[in-house]
């Protein structure tokens, strides 16, 4: 039945709100306000003492046979005649005064036992004919209780709450009764009902009055009353004059705080069982106690709970009415108070009516909860008792109307239960749980709201986690602390044909003139609420008939003002409404315009900027308001930015609500900034409505006018921010702003439009303030911004000017670094306030915690890959020195800071500074940035600068001792290293970014070599035998190939060299010249030099002694320096000298004689005694394995004193297994290796076949779909890619298809890519990812696809860790040393653990624990949605069987949920696409931007921050996981393993003797 049944009413006092369903049905109400003749006694005719004595005498004697003083007996009364007399007596003495309570306490007694006669064993005293007819009795009896009820004049406290201890008897006795009999009729039943009805009026109807017997029993009366109806309405279902009475009583009682309670303890007990039989068991289960949930009795039926919960909804009239006190004191009871006064005042004056805001809220959050619980979520209330402007007044007097001065004065007293009994969410409460622990809507027995509040603490209103330490799990990052919709969640229209017409209404409470203006008597007679079309304006307008804020002499406690706190939670509860929208739902063109007016209203920004308890209401609630595809949303875009601009960049954000989280209303306006990023670009030059009647001053207002607005937001928002979680959201905003200008420029080749500086619609984006924020004071963190241009700020100097104080607008500052001509608009403004703001934040606020610097350094490299044209190489360089001060700062901070946390942020700065060196490689070019970079690497690996501070001498790196922050800094230190020497200047090569290796392995160089016959079949391992193997530094593998290539016909020494180290695998071709290439044609000795002819005659031949010193040297006197040096025949005295000398003699005149003869013999021989002497030919074999060692240093004439340069040894290629050992170390790669899987989901399917299949044909996709495909990455053939392609199998090298099957498919919707025959791939330096669109399933084998017994098997775990404690076999002393502290506590857990450190000092697997996976096993998954509610239901369990890409081998676990990052892109019709992010629950880092859960992306940037999202999830799991090695460290583990299985044993003589050996031909 539609609500507008019901409020088809108007507002006259006469029949307001008196017709609804029953309209055609006879009130009984006049019977109950009346008085019933029933209920009267003869005995009053008579003078009240003659009454009195025989109501004592007689009650006396009858409740002496009840049993109390006595045992009981049987009642002497034997007919109807007695029984009636009897009952007349005490019927009269209920209504005695109170003084005469012992009579009135016996008349209760009696009628109690007596009613026993409805029970199934009625009591002994009962008299037989009541016994007979209890029914008819029983009708009598109640009517008679109804005396004691009423309240008598001029009693005291203490007979009062005798009175109603008497009372609280009866309706005990009367509730038993109810739930009890099984032999009520409908009559009895009708009568019940009308005397609780009648009882409830008698107490309820009058004005409050504070401890009188109605206020004492209000509570007791009504739930009685309630539960009761609900007994009647399962057993004897009441008529419609009884429900039409009931409702009319009911709204003579809205100025009792209890009737709201109880009404939303019913309404939410039928509410709950609603949802049982409406929705199924699936459907989220309404949460309350088990007290209120044994309200409904078992008995009722389906229909009978859909028939009592609308009528009991529909019990008050029109809740909104509760803000009109005119409206509620228009009663009798009201009128006669005002009457009898002594001051005829007016009756909406009435001190009690100054509850009537806190009722109002009740109300509307009792509606906004069956809202709440028919959408599926438990919604935790910011708003609750006594937190609002009119609860801190309510008990007030009104003196003052300033609610922030009033004290929190709790009313109803704390000591009452609390109020809201009901959640939504599954969660682990039960219904058994204890009423006094739940928070709600039910009561106002509530303690504080600071108490009370779910989900937020009361310590400090902007408390966040403040460390990494503190940091706890984030599910999806930038997520809604709300829970999920349900998926079977009515429409939208449905909920609002039910609540909306109350929620509008109350939604605009205060506002009626803003539409149609002053109300008028023409407008008073029309529905209420309603839109209508003014014919001459062409504009909605309301038409509302005056309300409250017409009358000027209200209350000052009932203002309009004070009922703020209802509007908000109205406004609140419609835009969860709105904002439950499913795709492709309409939502009725009336309720939506009526939902912008409500929300343009509460979005109203007053002068003093505080934050109304309505806009934060409709901040926190409309998260998702423009990612819905909601018709015409847009209008509201002007409203909400300003809206923002109050909450946003204030850091001391002024609240008028105490309640509400300072940090979820930022995650909330973050949510809404987020959607609205990239609207200016996306509509550019369209128009956006105006939604008021009036023109506006500045003329049309089109949305590229606001990315000013929204630009400065954010980067105001980036600079107050304190949570971690809302820091991050902002991080990947302001990635997404600044790559969306870029692309935009890009694309369109022009720069964005600069306006001028008068303009009222921009604002400079070089100022930090916005419009309306035109002085911000300066957080301390940024003063060093105003550093000159040269200057660099290190964390010494930033940490005392951190201390310092001073103000000033940032903006301003940072104005002055910038050049004049910037335009404010570019994407290089954007830039360069980015990197400016990021830098200075990272190194003064963000830097002790983890999330937020890997979010801030992921940014940094996001901005560092970004193509802008007009890019300065000052900023590029400026932003390297920041990330090298904040690693100094990292690394300097004192030991006990020192966690795997911070060296987790060290090794990402590492990264991050990589990727800008190798996007920028002219910054290289700059010395100081040269220097800057070199020292920190330096840093990373020692653990300390050469050169130290100012002062301090300088410390030479052969003298240092190694001390790195931690293993993991040192690794990533040099392979920045690696990149700064390898890379920067030269990436991507002339091949392409495929692979950083050279492609040649033995068996292609040995293909073209001269030696080599040709044919295919050559063998890996006969190219090995033609190689020397040698490792140097226990790290880097050598093959020496001693021939020259083919294609070389220079006759030099030449060496082939295949280098295999840490970072990747390098041929180089060495020739040994003695000149220039460029000399090396001309000859350099001539074939006829032209020596003269020989001349056979020489001459007389003197046979002379020749002397070595002249003759005078004999004459002169010898001294003992002459004898120092001895004669051999001094010598030839010592034993065994002498027959030495003797035998050297003999071999010398051996030789000569030998000579001699030879001479002789040629002279004879020889033609020609004197030949002519020729040049030797030209040698063509050298051992120039022998002379590359030697000339690089690698052999040393020292060794063989023991003296060796640097560890070198060779390898035995002879050995099993060489061959195969090496093929995995080339297929260890030196980049990560990450795969993306990418799936189309249409709209409904929900199995993995379905899903599949999408991609087969371009028809079943959106072309959107194929055009981001293309943007994530290029296409390239498996077999002839040299990279990561997915799969294991056919990473790394280059093959042949194994089927001529391969043909590209036509038309394909994205199967192309996947994998069997191509992949989309792209890599930079440190980092491959390959994106495949799965086709099938594949049945997931544990086992490995490619070979790893040289990983697993002959490892036996030692190389799996993160480092062995022995690095390398050279430096075996240092193992013995006390190991350094590394960022992993493995150490210490395992070294505890028995067995767990084997002889070697290296860690043993055994079955405590399981080596790590080689690679990291994380799965990122993208799905594209054409329906956003199809994200909660995809097969993530089936689809991981398509998801294999080989790696999985090396986890003992396999395939784990655990493991899967989930990014859903739903496209919205504007052609904008929204994101959903899914991370595994408990793990330590959230997950990674730029993409933000909820953040709504143009298709130009969707590629690159899909991409660069799913690399930051994989980089952040590498840093996460405790045992992950990076991949250079894997490699030099893989060489070191090769040593010690290959190593030849020999000494150095025999390496000599090794070399001088030919290798195998």
């Amino acid at each position: 039945m539609n609500l507008g049944v019901f409020n088809r009413v108007n507002y006259n006092v006469k029949d307001s709100e008196s017709g609804g369903m029953y309209s055609e049905w006879a009130s009984l109400t006049s019977l109950i306000q009346n008085g019933n003749e029933d209920s009267q006694s003869v005995l009053g005719k008579f003078p009240i003492a003659a009454g009195k004595e025989v109501a004592m005498a007689v009650v006396k004697q009858l409740a002496s046979n009840l049993g109390f003083a006595q045992a009981a007996e049987p009642s002497p009364l034997t007919t109807d005649r007695e029984v009636q007399w009897c009952m007349e007596v005490i019927c009269f003495g209920m209504s005695l005064p109170l003084s005469e309570h012992d009579t009135i306490r016996d008349c209760v007694h009696v009628y109690c036992a007596w009613l026993s006669a409805l029970h199934p064993v009625p009591k002994v005293s009962v008299p037989r004919p009541i016994c007979e007819d209890p029914n008819l009795y029983a009708r009598k009896m109640i009517c008679h209780f109804h005396n004691l009820f009423v309240p008598r004049k001029g009693e005291g406290a203490d007979t009062i709450n005798r009175q109603a201890v008497l009372c609280h008897r009866v309706l005990r006795t009367l509730q038993h009764l109810a739930q009890g009999s099984n032999s009520l009729t409908r009559e009895t039943w009708e009568a019940l009902l009308l005397f609780l009805l009648a009882i409830n009026d008698t107490l309820l109807a009058p004005p409050t009055v504070k401890d009188d017997v109605g206020d004492q029993l209000c509570e007791r009366v009504l739930s009685v009353l309630f539960e009761v109806w609900l007994l009647a309405c399962a057993r004897c279902f009441p008529s419609p004059p009884l429900w039409k009475t009931f409702r009319e009583t009911c709204m003579n009682w809205r100025h009792r705080v209890a009737l709201i309670e109880q009404w939303n303890r019913v309404n939410l007990a039928l509410t709950a069982r609603l949802l049982e039989f409406m929705y199924g068991p699936s459907f989220p289960e309404l949460k309350i106690c088990e007290e209120d949930a044994q309200l409904i009795p078992a008995l009722m039926t389906n229909d009978c709970i859909a028939q009592s919960w609308f009528r009991f909804l529909h019990c008050l009239g029109n809740p909104a009415n509760l803000c009109r006190p005119a409206m509620i004191s228009q009663t009798q009871k009201f009128l006669q108070f005002a009457i009898t006064s002594e001051n005829v005042i007016d009756p909406c004056q009435h001190p009690c009516l100054a509850s009537l805001p806190l009722i109002f809220l009740k109300a509307v959050k009792g509606i906004a909860g069956q809202v709440d619980a028919f959408l599926g979520i438990a919604q935790p209330y910011l708003w609750d008792e006594g937190c609002s402007s009119s609860d801190r007044d309510k008990r007030e007097s009104g003196i003052s109307s300033h609610p922030t001065s009033v004290t929190h004065s709790p009313t109803p007293p704390p000591q009452r239960r609390l109020a809201k009994s009901f959640s939504v969410a599954p969660s682990a409460v039960t219904k058994g749980i204890p009423k006094a622990s739940l928070i709600g809507l039910t009561s106002s027995r509530t303690t504080s709201s600071s108490a009370v509040l779910s989900g937020h603490t009361a310590s400090t209103p902007n408390s966040g986690p403040s460390s990494a330490s503190s940091l706890s799990s984030v599910v999806s990052l930038g997520g809604d602390s709300r829970q999920p919709l349900a998926p079977a969640r009515p429409k939208c229209n449905s909920i609002l044909h039910m609540f909306g017409e109350w929620l509008f209404e109350a939604a605009h409470i205060g506002c009626e003139a803003v539409y149609h203006g002053k109300g008028s008597e023409a407008n008073t007679n029309k529905r209420p609420s309603s839109l209508l079309l003014d014919n001459r304006k062409g504009s909605l307008s309301l038409s509302q008939p005056g309300s409250l804020s017409d009358d000027a002499d209200i209350p000052p406690a009932i203002t309009i003002d004070k009922y703020e706190a209802g509007q908000a939670e109205a406004l609140g509860a419609l835009c969860r409404i709105f904002c439950a929208k499913k795709t492709g739902e309409e939502i009725l063109p009336v309720y939506l315009a009526r939902f912008y007016l409500a929300l343009q209203q509460g979005l109203h920004t007053n002068e003093n900027r505080e934050c109304g308890e309505t806009l934060a209401s409709i901040l926190l609630n409309s998260a998702d308001l423009f990612r819905l595809d909601l018709d015409g949303v847009q209008v509201l875009l002007p409203h909400v930015i300003n809206a923002l601009e109050i909450v946003l960049p204030e850091k001391e954000l002024k609240l008028k609500s105490s309640s509400v989280s300072k940090t979820e209303l930022r995650r909330a306006s973050i949510h809404l900034l987020l959607s609205m990023l990239v609207l200016p670009l996306h509509f550019q030059n369209l128009t956006i409505k105006d939604l008021g009647r009036g023109s506006s001053e500045r003329g049309p207002l089109t949305f590229s006018q606001l990315k000013p607005s929204l630009m400065n937001l954010l980067i105001n928002a980036l600079q107050v921010e304190s949570d971690p979680q809302n820091a991050q959201m902002l991080l990947g905003g302001l990635l997404l702003s600044v790559q969306d200008s870029a692309s935009a420029e890009e694309v369109e080749q022009v720069t964005q439009p600069d306006t001028g500086p008068c303009s009222d619609t921009t604002s400079n984006l070089l100022s930090s303030a916005s419009d309306t924020v035109s002085s911000l004071s300066l957080p301390s963190d940024y003063r060093s911004v105003s550093l000159g241009r040269g200057d660099d700020v290190s964390p010494e100097t930033q940490d005392q000017s951190d201390s310092t104080s001073s103000s000033g607008t940032f903006g301003n500052m940072m104005y002055i670094d910038y050049p004049m001509g910037l335009n404010k608009n570019s994407a290089h403004a954007l830039f360069v306030r980015a990197t400016y703001l990021v830098c200075h934040r990272l190194i003064s606020s963000w830097k002790t915690d983890l999330n937020v610097s890997l979010a801030a350094l992921e940014l940094l490299a996001g901005l560092a890959r970004i193509h802008i044209r007009e890019t300065d190489a000052l900023e590029c360089k400026r932003a390297v020195k920041w990330l090298c001060d904040y690693i100094v700062y990292q690394c300097s901070r004192p030991p006990p800071a020192h966690s795997k946390d911070l060296h987790s942020t060290i090794v990402a700065a590492f990264q991050c500074a990589a990727v800008w060196l190798v996007a920028h490689p002219y910054l290289l070019q700059d010395k100081d940035c040269l220097t800057t970079v070199l020292e920190v690497v330096e840093l990373g690996i020692s653990g300390s600068k050469s050169q130290g501070k100012p002062g301090e001498p300088v410390c030479m790196k052969d003298e240092k001792e190694l001390k790195p922050a931690s293993m993991r800094v040192r690794d990533a230190a040099e392979a920045l290293l690696t990149i700064v020497l390898e890379q920067v200047g030269y990436f991507p090569s002339p091949c392409g970014a495929e692979s950083l290796w050279s492609l040649l392995d033995e068996v292609a160089l040995l293909r073209h070599c001269n030696s080599w016959p040709g044919g295919d079949n050559l063998s890996r391992e006969l190219a090995v035998d033609r190689f020397h193997y040698f490792v140097v530094e226990n790290s880097t593998v050598l093959a020496l190939l001693e021939e020259p290539l083919g294609n070389d016909q220079d006759p030099q020494p030449t060496v082939t060299v295949l280098i295999r180290g840490p970072f990747g695998r390098h041929a180089w071709t060495m020739q040994l010249r003695h000149l220039p290439r460029h000399k090396s044609g001309t000859k350099y000795h001539a074939p006829n030099p032209g020596r003269p002819v020989p001349m056979a005659d020489v001459g007389v031949h003197h046979d002379v002694k020749h002397r070595y010193f002249p003759e005078n040297v004999d004459r002169i006197p010898q001294c003992k320096v002459d004898k120092s040096i001895p004669s051999m025949e001094s010598l030839l005295t010592e034993a065994g000298a002498a027959a030495e000398h003797a035998h050297l003699s003999r071999l010398v005149e051996q030789q000569a004689t030998l000579e001699t003869a030879a001479g002789q013999e040629w002279c004879k021989d020889a033609e020609n005694p004197f030949p002519e002497c020729v040049p030797p030919p030209a040698c063509h074999e050298y051992q120039t394995a022998r002379l590359f060692l030697s000339h690089f240093g690698f052999l040393s004439l020292d060794a063989a004193n023991g003296n060796v340069g640097s560890p070198f040894m060779a390898l035995n290629t002879s050995l099993d297994g060489f061959c195969r050992d090496l093929e995995a170390l080339d297929n260890m790669s030196s980049r990560t290796c990450d795969t993306v899987h990418v799936f189309y989901v249409r709209a409904g399917q929900k199995t993995p076949q379905e899903i599949l299949s999408n991609v087969q044909s371009e028809s079943t996709v959106s072309p959107h779909f194929l055009e981001f495909l293309l943007s994530l990455g290029w296409s390239v053939n498996v077999f002839q890619h040299p990279g990561w392609t997915g799969h294991i199998s056919t990473s790394w090298r280059i093959t042949q298809p194994t089927s001529q099957e391969n043909a590209t498919p036509r038309n394909h919707g994205g199967s192309l890519y996947n994998g069997d025959s191509q992949v989309l791939y792209w890599a930079d330096a440190s980092s491959e990812i390959a994106f495949v669109v799965p086709t099938r399933c594949h049945e997931h084998d544990a086992s490995p696809q490619f070979d790893t017994s040289s990983e697993s098997t002959h490892l036996s775990g030692q190389g799996w860790f993160e480092r062995s404690v022995s690095d390398s076999a050279g430096n075996a002393g240092r193992g013995t040393e006390k190991p350094r502290t590394l960022s992993l506590d493995l150490d210490k857990s395992s070294a505890s653990s028995p067995g767990a450190i084997n002889g070697s000092g290296r860690r043993r697997t055994g079955a405590v624990r399981h080596p790590p996976p080689v690679h990291s096993n994380t799965k990122v998954l993208v799905f594209w949605t054409e329906s956003y509610e199809d994200q909660l239901q995809l097969p993530l369990t089936d689809l991981m069987q398509a998801t294999t890409t080989g790696l999985e081998g090396g986890s003992s676990r396999g395939l784990d949920e655990r493991d899967y990052f989930v990014i859903c892109l739903n496209a919205l019709a504007s052609g904008l696409l929204r994101v959903k992010l899914q991370g595994p629950a408990g793990g330590r880092t959230s997950l990674a931007t730029p993409l933000v859960d909820g953040m709504v992306v143009s298709r130009r940037v969707l590629g690159s921050m899909v991409r660069q999202t799913a690399l930051n999830i994989c980089r952040r799991r590498r840093l996460d996981n405790d045992s992950y090695q990076p991949p250079h460290v894997r490699r030099r583990l893989k060489v070191q393993e090769l040593v010690q299985k290959y190593r030849c044993e020999l000494s150095h003589p025999e390496l000599l003797t090794y070399l001088f050996s030919d290798p195998p031909t």
